[in-house]
């Protein structure tokens, strides 16, 4: 059944920031039934720029000036996660479907908030993690459901950065560093992804603790987070992550051991992954990314939205990253 009263889906779109140069909007204007109709910005100068260089007619600076437009039909939040529950009421009370970035919100109670009110309003809820819909996530998931890896035992996440030092005296212009817009610091950047991808890949996570510490003092939020969890499945996890290391550590892998090999693979590099099984040794994949990333996941929004497909990044499923996310970092040390 068609989620919106439309043969198309509309889209309008609050914070047309730098990941909307790129990685997502594009993406609306080139899949069937999809069109950017509007865009919304504080600032007059940059919303104006931004729709005159994406051919984009109308725009606002106002929030709601742009989801109460007749024209628009579904909303694109792209802005901070601090402003997402807001911005979801008043999508919601105008009865438009929402499409949030990720982290869904700061914290999983915002997230639980939202859930509850687009399911009041009865609007649909999407997230923006679109690492479920790309080919080499896809093939790693279609191998380990064949049985390539036996039964899974454990996964392991280990990702370091280096200290931006640009952020010794640009801090208060990086809002992923400032817990007050964020919910944390790049810890609920970028783990969020991949801990929805291990929900992707293993089922829910039901059991998670961690520790999470300042070490560098750099800003405010945590730079260093480590922990454990349990899947519903059964599978057991762990990660450690550290945005503080030397430039020669850096290092972003997931690896996940079965009883018949092992799979490895970067969440944030290209399209590959290795293989490695008792039988086969081991053996390289390698697929095309998008140049706009999240254009497969769009693409089952906008079916989802129209009646054609299901889109399986909602809501309740980017609010159990949320909740992992709380629990890791709950511990302070």
């Amino acid at each position: 059944m068609s989620k919106i009263q439309d043969t198309e889906v509309r889209w309008g779109i609050l914070g047309v920031g730098n990941v909307c140069e790129v990685k997502s909007a594009p993406a609306m204007n080139l899949i069937p039934n999809s069109k950017i109709v509007a865009v919304m910005r504080r600032s007059e100068e940059k919303v104006k720029d931004y729709a005159e260089r994406h051919g984009i007619s109308k725009w606002y600076t106002s929030a709601s000036d742009l989801i109460n437009d007749p024209e628009v039909n579904a909303i694109y939040i792209a802005t901070p996660p601090n402003a997402h529950l807001e911005l979801a009421k008043l999508a919601a009370a105008a009865g438009k479907p929402i499409y949030v970035e990720k982290p869904m919100a700061r914290t999983h109670a915002e997230c639980l908030e939202m859930i509850t009110i687009c399911e009041k309003a009865n609007v649909p809820l999407y997230v923006a993690y679109y690492r479920r819909e790309l080919p080499h996530f896809r093939k790693i998931k279609e191998l380990m459901d064949a049985g390539i890896l036996g039964e899974i035992r454990t996964v392991h996440i280990n990702l370091k950065q280096k200290l931006d030092a640009t952020l010794i005296t640009k801090v208060e212009t990086n809002w992923r560093v400032d817990p007050e817009l964020a919910g944390g610091g790049y810890f609920f950047d970028l783990a969020s992804h991949q801990l929805d991808l291990m929900d992707f890949f293993f089922g829910k996570i039901t059991h998670a603790s961690g520790f999470a510490s300042n070490q560098a003092k750099t800003y405010e939020a945590e730079d260093i987070v480590s922990g454990s969890f349990v899947f519903n499945s059964g599978v057991l996890g762990s990660g450690n992550w550290c945005f503080t290391t030397s430039a020669n550590a850096e290092v972003d892998e997931t690896i996940i051991y079965g009883s018949k090999g092992t799979i490895r693979f970067e969440t944030f590099g290209k399209g590959e992954f290795t293989l490695n099984t008792d039988e086969k040794g081991t053996q390289d994949f390698s697929f095309e990314l998008p140049k706009h990333i999240q254009q497969p996941l769009i693409k089952t929004i906008v079916g989802d939205l129209l009646g054609s497909e299901t889109c399986y990044s909602t809501g309740i499923s980017g609010a159990r990253a949320n909740w992992v996310m709380d629990q890791l970092v709950k511990e302070k040390v």
